[in-house]
């Protein structure tokens, strides 16, 4: 345990920040060589010299990869004070945490993670039996860079179908083992994007890629089919269920109805609406048939009831809504509306024979308890102001879990009794950090074009407004994802320096249905830029903190959100931290699964408007000779699959090119890891530990106490 000592020194952090950022001198970066490459785009000429570093496999890419980490760990290596961050952020790190539990026949299962294992461990426990290890993943690799995916048990709990990640990597391999612990010979390789879809005890349906061309980190991947495999059987010999070559951008997935007459067969082409098809595996053709035909609205099966199917969709109703519809009978207007549209966004789990509503209202949870009549039980009593994950179950369960956290509360497991609606903390984590000491706030910022945006504020308790705290502002809007209030580990210590922890949510994202996320789309993603920009802005007039203090962070889409406000405005931050992110946006559709992101973005193929407006905040080509940017330490992974390292290979490039400042533009790329999923624990801390090293440097914290 931390004395009372070290927390009075950890938390006058603060007092001994400088003034001015500590001098860096002109840094000498390896060198990255030029290429002629060219591409036209509607008459306009656009220059790709760094076009040789998207080639993954050649020996000319590893070398560079190599030269620029071991420049950037012969500079993170100067900063007195990273082992200290990094045995603090160790410390915090190692406790116990566990997932919600769930009943799988006769047995209670749940993950847990010691405190420092590099991947959580599936246990299971039976009354009057002690718990036992099930699955553990650290086993599978000696760097404990092979993780779980998607997790499948058949109906009756005898038998597990699982898929494993090798080092980050979206390919997966799917096994099957028995309830006794004993692999079964079925081994179903490079599977992607596919969940794990009993039929019984006999087989499973499941989805991949027919073509897989080129390397698998980085080519496109084309032809996404439904497959079955039935048990005892190669690989080779399993059953082509639904797909075609006709549709090559097309993503599909499966359900099946307990009763097991109704597969229903969900297909989308881009991370956006999806169309909802159909078999009755009792009729003699088993023909594909059509329920929603389009793309312009989401349709989620939520689960069956005999032959009822429980839908929530968002067609004529962009918050959503829950429909009950009956397969026997399955035209639209028998449609029967279970849970109407309201004014937050909508989504929907169940167990115990009920079902749970659960809201979104200004991105804080909310959950409403409903029978399968439509009718509301109950609105749930939750444990405070933040975000609810869980209620869910076997229908006979007669007690339900859900997991609860905001970003000053570690998430807890708690249990719900949904016959009398009481919840009582089933499991707390015990670790070095004391929440009461420390506050969580909603403010509501004006962006550019006069839209409200909140934003969630995380500070130690009596933070001084003096402008000098060193703030950590980060944000995602896009692809309809929502930012809700977690706990994360990762931020403590910048906390307990004193420091702000600020969460925009900007539009793009979900939090408020699906105009929230189309106003930051496509030729309205500058509103995505403009809110982070005005959340700093904020900030800053509201005196939490400075230009010269502030950080702002992303991942994914969030990395994009971050290369294009550092290029827009260099003088707004002190460091930029961007992510595994979309960063070269006239090629992101020519990798991986990255066609489906146009809905989202455009493509510069779309119009000459749209390769316009990609090229006006593209960062790979906005990176500008002459310009003083903010101290960038850009992050990746070797195998990341999503979002190619490329991106971030030719951004890091252009801006130590660019670059007219004494800040330092580095990238740190991990190897044997992908775009964070399954990221091994001691991966994570390293990352994080470097992050905040690199900030407070930057900033000018000369030692912390």
């Amino acid at each position: 345990m931390k004395t009372a000592k070290s927390a009075h020194l950890w938390a006058s952090a603060a007092s001994v920040l400088l003034l001015s950022a500590c001098s860096q001198s002109n840094m000498n970066y390896p060198e990255t060589k030029k290429s002629e490459v060219q591409d036209s785009f509607f008459g306009t000429v656009v220059n790709d010299p760094y076009r040789w570093l998207e080639n993954d496999t050649s020996a000319e890419t590893a070398d560079w990869v190599k030269r620029q980490n071991e420049f950037t760990y012969a500079y993170l290596d100067q900063i007195p004070y990273r082992k200290q961050l990094k045995e603090r952020m160790t410390t915090l790190f190692n406790y116990e945490k566990f997932s919600a539990p769930f009943t799988e026949g006769e047995y209670t299962y749940y993950f847990k993670n010691d405190g420092l294992q590099n991947q959580s461990v599936l246990y299971r426990e039976k009354a009057g039996q002690e718990p036992a290890v099930f699955l553990d993943p650290n086993k599978l690799s000696e760097d404990g860079t092979t993780s779980l995916g998607s997790l499948s048990f058949t109906e009756d709990g005898s038998l597990l179908g699982y898929a494993i990640s090798k080092g980050g990597a979206d390919w997966q391999e799917i096994h099957v083992m028995d309830a006794n612990g004993n692999k079964l010979d079925d081994v179903i390789t490079d599977v992607k994007f596919s969940g794990i879809t009993w039929n019984g005890n006999e087989g499973f349906y499941y989805a991949s890629y027919a073509d897989k061309n080129g390397s698998k980190l980085s080519s496109q991947t084309f032809n996404h089919k439904l497959y079955y495999h039935k048990l005892g059987t190669p690989a080779s010999a399993d059953q082509l269920v639904f797909g075609d070559d006709a549709n090559p951008e097309r993503y599909v997935g499966a359900m099946l109805s307990e009763n097991r007459r109704w597969l229903m067969i969900t297909t989308a082409q881009s991370t956006s609406g999806n169309k909802l098809l159909y078999m009755d595996l009792n009729s003699a053709d088993k023909a594909v048939q059509t329920l929603y035909g389009n793309y312009d609205a989401e349709h989620d099966p939520i689960v069956f009831k005999g032959d009822k199917l429980y839908l929530l969709s968002s067609l004529n109703a962009p918050k959503r809504r829950l429909l009950e519809i009956d397969m026997t009978n399955p035209a639209a207007e028998n449609h029967k509306v279970l849970i109407a549209e309201t004014e937050n966004v909508l989504s929907v789990s169940h167990g115990a024979n009920f079902l749970f509503a659960k809201y979104l209202k200004d991105a804080l949870t909310q959950v409403i308890q409903y029978n399968y009549a439509g009718e509301k039980v109950r609105e749930v009593a939750l444990p405070g102001q933040g975000s609810a994950y869980g209620f869910s179950g076997k229908e006979h369960d007669s007690t339900l879990y859900f997991l609860f956290s905001s970003y000053i509360t570690p998430t807890s497991v708690y249990a719900y009794n949904p016959e009398t609606g009481e919840n009582s903390l089933f499991r707390s984590p015990k670790l070095d950090f004391n929440p009461d000491l420390y506050e969580s706030h909603q403010v509501f910022y004006t962006s550019k074009d006069g839209t409200k945006v909140p934003m969630m504020i995380t500070h130690k308790k009596g933070l001084e407004l003096n402008g000098k705290n060193p703030t950590m502002l980060y944000g995602y809007g896009g692809f309809n994802i929502s930012l809700t209030p977690n706990f994360s580990t990762s931020v403590l210590p910048l906390l307990e320096l004193g420091g702000v922890y600020a969460v925009a949510n900007l539009r793009g994202g979900g939090e408020y249905g699906e105009e929230w996320h189309m106003a930051g789309t496509q030729l309205k993603k500058q509103n995505v830029f403009d809110d982070f920009i005005a959340a700093a802005e904020y900030l800053i007039s509201e005196k939490y903190t400075t230009s010269g203090y502030l950080a702002i962070s992303g991942g994914s889409n969030g990395g994009l959100l971050v290369g294009a406000t550092m290029t827009q405005r260099p003088d707004l931050m002190r460091v930029a931290f961007p992510a595994v992110g979309v960063l070269d946006m006239l090629r992101y559709h020519t990798f991986t699964a990255g066609a489906g992101w146009a809905t989202d973005y455009g493509t510069a193929n779309d119009s000459k408007e749209m390769f316009d407006y990609l090229l006006a905040y593209s960062p790979v080509h906005n990176c500008k000779a002459g310009t003083k940017y903010p101290a960038t330490m850009i992050t990746t992974g070797d195998h990341d699959d999503r979002v190619v390292p490329a991106h971030s290979f030719k951004f890091a490039a252009a801006l130590q090119e660019a670059q007219a400042g004494n800040a330092p533009c580095l990238i740190r790329i991990d190897v044997n890891a992908g775009h964070g999923a399954g990221k091994p624990t001691s991966m994570v801390i390293d990352e994080q530990s470097d992050k905040l090293a690199f900030m407070l440097w930057s900033m000018g914290l000369k030692k912390i106490p």
